[in-house]
């Protein structure tokens, strides 16, 4: 069940501002929602959508005048020709999570993989951005499959496994697009030759992980804990990126006001601390948040990218994803 959270700004007194949230039903619409309750009332919306139902939402009249965050979508193409003035974005696209872990994989010099698709569109996705990734930092990838094994049992997926993986050719590392986790945990320690795991399952990119106790992260790691009673989550820790965002921007310009907080936000005077050792800042030719990208296995913290030596002409973080030539978003904020 997806949840678009509002937030309605009022004097600016901090005590004074407001959010509300309003829950999409199952077998309801996102955009009905917005028109019944969110329509003409509010400045700022939070959303946690399907990129088709952020799309939609962001394509509206009555929401020309907002600005949405995008606290849910990884999607490049939300990024790039599909991006829109009115939305920014928290989560790191999945170009950004794929630079993230090829740069890893050159520090180790595990330059030969093997890449294995799942059957969901969001898994092509995913290996699009890996090859992408992978041309950029000179990768090779020496065997793509796509999975089409149903497990019934853990023999069979020990068995299916091991042919699956058997290739000709040596690699160093296996990469697995499996972005709704139908296989991908099956791979590890299972593969013909022992190979490590890296993609979405295995060694992971992510904004936000369990393991993360750096530069105060184990502070704000124990505090959601105390109030959720569970980990925090990327979505959880993007959303909250989104509140703080706003709450810097008001407070740094002294306005409610939609122009001058989104003017803020999207220029270089705005910075935003994360708990991930480097200020985070709005990209303004695509309204992605650029930030640190956590490698992690399941319980551990293994890097933080971008990698040592990956350098940039302004910043470091904009090594990963879609820098400014690259993009395809020609948007006026």
């Amino acid at each position: 069940m997806q949840s678009p959270t509002i937030i309605q700004p009022g004097n600016f007194t901090g005590q004074d501002y407001q959010i509300k949230a309003f829950t999409v039903p199952k077998s309801g619409n996102s955009t009905e929602v917005f028109n019944q309750h969110i329509a003409g009332k509010f400045q700022f919306l939070i959303t946690a959508l399907p990129a088709a139902e952020l799309l939609a939402l962001a394509d509206l009249p009555t929401a020309q005048s907002m600005l949405i965050l995008d606290a849910a979508t990884t999607d490049d193409a939300l990024r790039g020709e599909q991006c829109r003035s009115n939305v920014v974005h928290l989560m790191p696209s999945r170009a950004m999570r794929t630079d993230a872990l090829a740069q890893y994989l050159l520090k180790k010099r595990w330059t030969k993989a093997f890449l294995v698709i799942g059957p969901q569109p969001e898994d092509r996705l995913y290996a699009d951005a890996i090859k992408r990734s992978a041309k950029k930092l000179n990768i090779t990838l020496v065997a793509e499959k796509t999975w089409e094994h149903n497990f019934e049992s853990r023999h069979t997926a020990q068995a299916d496994v091991a042919v699956f993986t058997q290739l000709d050719d040596d690699y160093d590392v296996l990469i697995v697009a499996d972005e709704q986790g139908l296989f991908g945990d099956y791979l590890d320690y299972r593969t013909w030759s022992p190979r490590p795991v890296v993609g979405t399952q295995g060694l992971i990119a992510t904004s936000w992980h369990l393991s993360h106790e750096q530069w105060g992260a184990i502070q704000m790691q124990n505090r959601f804990k105390e109030l959720a009673g569970r980990w925090m989550e990327e979505i959880d820790y993007a959303a909250y990126l989104a509140v703080r965002a706003l709450g810097e921007a008001a407070t740094r310009t002294k306005s409610n006001q939609l122009q001058p907080i989104k003017e803020f936000l999207l220029s270089n005077k705005f910075t935003l601390q994360g708990y991930k050792g480097s200020p985070l800042s709005f990209r303004l030719w695509d309204g992605q948040l650029r930030q640190p990208v956590l490698l992690a296995a399941p319980r551990a913290l293994v890097s933080v990218a971008p990698i040592e030596g990956f350098l940039h002409p302004t910043t470091e973080l904009d090594t990963l994803g879609f820098d400014q030539p690259e993009t395809s978003c020609h948007w006026q904020p």
